[in-house]
């Protein structure tokens, strides 16, 4: 006959588990009203916890945990209950003679995180000039031996899988953690804490490729994730696209897919999703700082100041809407301001690479370059694949003027993020400098910056400038009559125009193609300035040398 309090563990541990399927699959739909879909698919998790949803392939069924010995007793419920209010040496020592696998991975954890807890203070009072310390858990040894022993034994369930992978990680032995992981999440796939540990630990395309995986659902979205973590944007929106077919409603893909699309500077189809992610959560703040960032970038003063007064309203003490107020203050030029944001999403957060980013950015807008150096170099050793960092370390570099150091981070930042125009353009200027005048090099990255969807349409303009002044007519007439017909489908009017027209105009008339040259003369008239009498010049000299041009009044064009 079972206790009171047995009758209790064992109805917590039945609960716990429905429950916490049921929370994933409604976390992964996320739909904003009762439809029919959405319905129909709760309901059939309800009646088969192990079916998983179809989507076109052959699935694994997702495991349900086998239930543990018959119950912990109360001292895995106070463990439990000290394990909540962070007090884990507390639940550590109350679980100190059970042996059950919860038990044991609750205890494990406990002190994981005890020592996680203290390498976090020790960090604190040591914290060297760049952020660094030697602090360190010291509880991983221990954790190590014990973890080592009971899988060896075979005694050990995912979830203790899964922290010795954490331990692993800590130790440095990348590669046994990843074996471990991949056992953790083959023998329960909905640990997403496990998936995204081995995310880390696929630096590259190669690595991910050598993973045996199930083929549970699951998998699908740990690949998504991971190409976009490795910069393959396309894939990982391949992948987004078709999970989305199975989860309609899901808020969490529509978010990456606007993450994807983000990189892939897709700005209007970013602004599109997240204004539908916002009518249908409007207390969303996670990812929104992304959205900020499109907005930032268009210069749309009132739809920013909007979000940031929305976002201080929801939940001003998060990370994510320190940064949107920073890039709101960073808009209307008030720098000071935007720091003073960014500093504070960091005491929240002090590995949040967004702000370590931005406010160097910042700093470098207020010429303070040692401060913008020591941020960027915070954020690369946050994650080192950060490009944006690399690049703005190139920026502050070239603007303390130190072209060789700023060319090797711009290196660093193109080989990250290839299909960047701005990354290309950065370098090409940077070869450019008098201390390095490597005008071939500047070249072939003005024309990779070409191919690159160059929105500022720079590249064009320098390949001109560059070839003419290599003496290349032909190359040189070549980018400049491209340059001309995309500044006049843009319907854009300035310098570069002026001197393009009068490039082409004298290139012409030098090859003897006095009817393109005088087009291009005429045009010119248009413009005030020494083009204009230029042009004038050029037209007389040009009916002068070829007598049977036809003559064109030219004395009306009044200077």
């Amino acid at each position: 006959m079972l206790t009171v309090a047995q009758e209790r563990q064992r109805y917590w541990q039945q609960s716990s588990w429905l429950e916490s399927s049921k929370t994933l699959r409604s976390s992964l739909l996320q739909t904003p009203d009762s439809s029919g879909e959405a319905q129909a698919f709760a309901e059939d998790s309800t009646n088969d916890v192990t079916s998983t949803p179809p989507a076109g392939v052959s699935y694994v069924s997702t495991p349900v945990m086998e239930e543990d010995e018959v119950v912990d007793g109360d001292f895995y419920l106070l463990a439990k209950s000290y394990f909540d209010c962070r007090e884990y040496r507390r639940a550590a020592h109350v679980l100190q003679d059970q042996t059950g696998k919860k038990a044991t991975f609750l205890r494990c954890y406990a002190l994981y995180l005890a020592g996680e807890k203290r390498k976090e203070e020790e960090m604190i009072e040591l914290e060297g000039p760049l952020g660094k310390s030697d602090a360190v858990n010291r509880e991983v040894a221990s954790l190590e031996r014990e973890l080592s022993i009971l899988r060896k034994n075979g005694i050990i369930d995912p979830f203790g899988l899964y922290l010795y992978g954490l331990v692993l990680i800590e130790k440095g032995n990348q590669n046994l953690a990843r074996t471990v992981l991949m056992e953790s999440v083959n023998s329960y796939p909905w640990n997403w804490s496990a998936w995204s540990e081995l995310q880390s630990l696929c630096t590259t395309i190669e690595i991910l490729n050598s993973l045996t995986l199930s083929n549970h659902w699951m998998k699908e979205f740990f690949l998504a994730s991971a190409y976009q973590e490795l910069r393959m944007h396309n894939e990982s929106l391949t992948k987004y696209e078709h999970l989305q077919n199975t989860f309609s409603f899901s808020n969490y893909i529509r978010a990456q897919i606007a993450k994807a699309q983000y990189c892939l500077r897709e700005f209007e189809q970013v602004e599109v999703i997240f204004e539908e992610l916002l009518r249908n959560d409007p207390y969303r703040v996670e990812d929104v700082d992304m959205y900020s960032n499109v907005l930032y970038a268009k210069e749309c003063f009132s739809a920013l100041s909007y979000l940031a007064h929305r976002v201080f309203m929801t939940d001003k003490y998060r990370p994510e809407s320190c940064c949107i107020i920073g890039n709101y203050y960073s808009l209307k030029g008030q720098h000071e301001k935007s720091v003073l944001y960014f500093r504070r999403a960091l005491k929240l957060n002090k590995n949040y690479l967004s702000a370590w980013t931005l406010m160097g950015h910042e700093y470098v807008e207020m010429k303070n370059t040692p401060a913008a150096i020591d941020a960027y170099r915070r954020a690369v050793d946050i994650n080192p694949r950060d490009y944006r960092a690399w690049y703005g370390l190139g920026q502050a570099y070239e603007m303390m003027g130190m072209p060789f150091y700023a060319l090797h981070y711009f290196k660093k930042s193109v080989f990250l993020q290839s299909n960047d125009s701005r990354l290309w353009i950065a370098m090409a200027q940077c070869y450019e400098t008098d201390q390095l005048h490597m005008l071939e090099e500047a070249i072939k990255c003005y024309r990779r910056a070409a191919s690159c969807n160059d929105r500022e349409a720079i590249a064009l303009h320098q390949l001109a400038k560059l070839h003419a002044e290599l003496g290349r007519s032909e190359e040189a007439a070549l980018y400049y009559k491209k340059d001309l017909e995309r500044m006049e489908a843009e319907e854009r009017e300035g310098p570069n125009m002026v001197e393009a027209l009068l490039f082409l105009a004298q290139h012409c008339r030098e090859q003897k193609r006095f009817e393109e040259a005088e087009v291009y003369c005429t045009r010119l008239l248009d413009y005030t300035g020494p083009e204009k009498e230029t042009a004038k010049s050029m037209l007389r000299g040009m009916r002068t040398a070829e007598s049977s041009f036809p003559l064109m009044d030219i004395e009306h064009f009044h200077p």
